[in-house]
């Protein structure tokens, strides 16, 4: 028994004094925290780097675009085809994506050899290769009468401008053959098949096996936005903001970059960690100074790095006595797949000893574990190396999203990470402790990035389908320079119906007169009363004009709630109550009893036979909201003959000639018409641009069939018509994953103002979805691009719409004055005129090219409803007391 302590004690302590050996031996492979934490950094630095177009060209880590945009939904479907090209072997495989009760894949492959000759030989013989492994394959499935989709893995670096093309960069691990480099692999293959005649085939992506990885992995965990390689070769890529993309077009949503970092080095950045027998391993390589960080944690080097150290500690007499044999010197006679098997727990010497036997050194069992830790520094070193870079991606992830605590997965495939026993288990242990602010997964691709390709097809199948059929839908949307020119001329042959005594009843646009004759000319003066009565809120205003060299408007009012059950109760309470505000109001400015002139601004549609309504005060104008807008603005712009209010409602009013008011008498001069715009189309004459969405939310409003053309163009209503398209979108499969939330079902809880949000070209799609999150909609980065873009079509097309209906106002000026050209302003107010980033420029843009001979100005009102009343009860007093003289 003490025999056995005592040997095992002799062991112990042998293993310790051959491990600090070997430790002080190989100190400057064994790299510290912070030496890790700074190589982090230095990857951070040129991912920034590969990602501007300024630094790009000279960068070593390439961040190269792939164009996968998206990672599975879940909802693909199909029968696909994948090329999987990257080694020493090729495989294709057939992969069948249903839908039954839930998403199922069905794999078929078969294997076919690269031959040596072939991997460096010419590019025309290795296409003519896969073209015909592809033609077997295709005879053995019994498909070659089908076209199928396919997608081909190909694990080289190539740039990309579009998924189905991959210009080859520069060949890697053991391939070099010809013609290929600068050229376009689909082109390639397309070629080789094409020369063959037999079968016909349509490559939909091309894919490096790192996104292949990240695919394959994405569609069992949708948190998945990291690919990682750690195999014959290393590396990486991940889902990037495309704002951060500088060399593609566009920053809506996230792009696939593959990184390439096996280059990361290449431009002496990790000279001070680089060791001697690096360097060696790099001067013998195919490839020599390039992939300078593959080259120190790949699984093509590794067990020749081993093999360099111990020839090393050999001929220093540290091992096997001095021994140094052929087969020990022999490049390539120690494989990495010795060092996983020396590295195993429990027969890791016993293996120790077959394999340094087998290189005819005879070793010793201090030789045995000497080995064994050569081997676990080596290894333990490019699990760290990894870690670094990966801690990079997984920081540039987490600023990306903004937030303090990361959750993500990563997709990890290649023949080091899962064979070699530690390996895995170290990586996740130095990228927690490096990243301790990420939670991460990390999820071993079962199939490889075979099925990963077949995964991207699926996904770019699925999303140019969805885009078809979106397309398709917001289609209806887009009006034609001909739909708005028609648009125009109804418009004015309902404004004339409005004008004439024969039809005025029957006609929508009610054309009302204002009885407002002028607008102001700057000689308006003395103080005047003005009531805003027009939502649950009502205002008292006490407005000082004073005419002369330095023209004032001096207001001052008083906000009055309007009880529930006096707007919904008699008229004769609504007034009393208005009777009793005003009267608190003159108390309040202290001058009671004095009789002012007055100005009432009633935002509803009335039919008026003078300026006045009499009851027991000076009332000289009771005005519509749009002609107050106009008056205050011509005020400012003597120029201004037109109003318009395009916020929660819509409407317009101009200065017509009275010759054509056949309502009211006389010729001579101008009246203000309120034209009561939102009625138009009412009569059925805008029902072959109306949507079904346009037709729900009219069906669904308290006055349906009423205000048709409001509800396509004003603020009460856009929110609306975006959440019906949503609906349907969802319903389709197209949004949300299918599934509606309750708060999308709620009427108007998308208010208009969420579309002036998410449209803002200020607004990163991260904020889009924040938007979507607070409706209780958790949406993805797709979602949020196609929300955004059914936000668009629907204001677009509302600020074209109510572009036409203002070139029939400005086009009638024009051709009632007999002129060629028209200068005018028009006086504009409303939220959505005034919050909405684009409504107002495509508005302007549609007056424009729709009224060609009209110079148009728009001026923002300031305060129309209030300040606007009590401009026209002024021009009303100077016109009266004009009448008394």
């Amino acid at each position: 028994m003490i025999a056995a302590q005592l040997l095992a004690y002799y062991f112990t302590e042998l293993k310790e004094d051959q491990v600090k050996k070997i430790d002080k031996y190989l100190y400057a492979m064994r790299l510290s925290d912070e030496t890790l934490l700074d190589v982090m950094a230095r990857f951070r630095r040129e991912m920034k780097n590969g990602l501007s177009r300024d630094f790009n060209p000279t960068a070593t880590v390439k961040m190269l675009p792939t164009f996968v945009r998206s990672i599975p939904d879940g909802s693909e479907k199909g029968d696909f085809i994948a090329l999987d090209l990257g080694g020493s072997y090729f495989r294709i495989l057939r992969v069948k994506v249903s839908h039954e009760k839930k998403q199922t894949v069905q794999m078929e492959s078969e294997i076919y050899n690269t031959p040596e000759d072939i991997m460096h030989g010419s590019g025309t013989r290795l296409f003519d290769h896969v073209a015909e492994c592809l033609g077997d394959f295709m005879e053995k499935q019994q498909i070659k009468d089908k076209k199928l989709p396919v997608g081909f893995t190909f694990s080289f670096p190539c740039r990309q401008t579009k998924l189905d093309e991959g210009i080859l960069i520069t060949w890697t691990k053991r391939f070099k053959a010809s013609g290929v480099e600068g050229a376009d692999v689909v082109k390639l293959l397309n070629k080789a098949i094409k020369k063959r005649g037999d079968y016909d085939a349509d490559i939909m992506a091309v894919v490096n096996d790192t996104v292949g990885t990240m695919m394959t992995c994405g569609f069992d965990d949708q948190r998945c936005e990291v690919g990682l390689i750690i195999g014959t070769g290393t590396n990486a890529c991940y889902m990037e903001e495309m704002r951060h993309i500088d060399l593609v077009e566009g920053d809506e949503g996230r792009m696939c970059i593959n990184t390439e970092w096996g280059a990361f080095g290449d431009d002496g950045s990790l000279e001070d960690i680089r060791t001697e027998f690096d360097r060696e391993i790099d001067r013998g390589s195919l490839n020599p100074g390039k992939q300078l960080f593959e080259k120190m944690v790949s699984g093509l080097y590794m067990g020749e790095l081993v093999r360099l150290i111990l020839v090393k500690m050999a001929k220093e007499g540290l091992l096997f006595e001095g021994r140094i044999t052929p087969e020990l010197l022999t490049k390539g006679k120690f494989e990495t797949k010795h060092v996983s098997a020396i590295e195993k727990s429990k027969e890791g010497l016993n293996k120790a000893k077959e394999i340094l036997t087998r290189l005819g050194v005879e070793p010793s069992h201090e030789d045995c574990i000497a080995v064994q830790h050569v081997c676990t520094i080596v290894s333990f070193r490019s699990a760290n190396l990894v870690a670094s870079t990966l801690g990079a991606i997984l920081n540039q992830l987490r600023d990306n999203k903004g937030v303090g605590r990361l959750r993500t997965t990563v997709g990890v495939d290649g023949s080091l990470y899962k064979m070699h026993p530690q390996y895995a288990r170290r990586l996740h242990k130095t990228t927690r402790r490096l990243v301790p602010d990420s939670e991460v997964r990390f999820l071993l691709s079962e199939s490889g990035s075979g099925k990963g390709a077949a995964m991207v097809t699926a996904v770019a199948y699925r999303l140019s389908e969805q885009h078809r059929l979106i397309d398709e839908t917001l289609a209806e949307f887009k009006l034609t320079h001909e739909q708005l020119l028609q648009v125009k001329k109804r418009m004015r042959a309902e404004m004339e119906a409005g004008l004439k005594k024969k039809t005025h009843d029957t006609a929508k646009v009610k054309m009302l007169p204002t009885f407002v004759r002028s607008t102001p000319d700057g000689t308006e003066n003395g103080d005047f009363l003005a009531l805003d009565l027009g939502g649950t809120n009502f205002r008292v205003l006490l407005v000082k004009i004073r005419s002369g060299k330095r023209r004032t408007v001096e207001m001052h009012n008083k906000i009055y709630a309007i009880p529930i059950e006096v707007m919904q109760g008699t008229g004769e309470e609504l007034f009393d109550h208005i009777v009793t505000c005003i009267s608190d109001f003159l108390d309040y400015m202290g001058i009671k009893g004095a009789r002012l002139p007055l100005g009432f601004t009633f935002s509803f549609p009335c039919k008026q036979t003078s300026l006045d309504a009499e009851f027991d005060l000076d009332v000289v104008a009771v005005v519509n909201d749009t002609v107050g807008t106009m008056m205050t603005c011509a005020y400012e712009d003597p120029n201004c003959e037109i109003g318009l209010i395009v916020g929660t409602g819509s409407n317009a009013c101009y200065m017509e000639e009275m010759r054509n008011i056949e309502m009211v008498d006389g010729e001579q001069g101008r009246m203000c018409v309120n034209t009561e715009w939102g009625a138009f189309g009412d009569n059925g004459c805008l029902d072959d641009i109306r949507t079904i969405y346009d037709k729900a939310v009219d069906d669904f409003s308290l006055n349906a069939g009423k205000q048709r053309y409001e509800k396509m163009i004003s603020g009460m209503y856009l929110g609306e018509i975006v959440r019906n398209i949503l609906i349907d979108f969802t319903k389709r499969g197209f949004l949300f994953r299918g599934q509606i939330s309750e708060t999308l079902k709620t009427r108007h809880i998308f208010e208009t103002k969420f579309l002036s949000q998410i449209e803002s070209d200020r607004l990163a799609l991260l904020q889009v979805r924040t938007i979507l999150q607070q409706l209780g909609l958790n949406s993805t980065c797709d979602d949020s691009i196609i929300v955004k873009t059914v936000c668009g079509a629907v204001s677009r097309r509302a600020a074209q719409l109510c572009g036409a209906g203002m070139a029939a106002i400005v086009d009638k000026i024009r051709e009632n004055r007999g002129l060629e050209r028209l200068e005018i302003t028009v006086g504009v107010d409303g939220t959505l005129y005034k919050l909405h980033p684009h409504f107002s420029r495509i508005m302007h843009q549609t007056v424009k090219d729709l009224a060609p001979n009209c110079d148009v100005t728009f001026l923002l009102s300031e305060d129309g409803s209030g300040k606007g009343a009590a401009l026209i009860t002024a021009v009303g007093c100077r016109l009266r007391e004009a009448e008394q003289n």
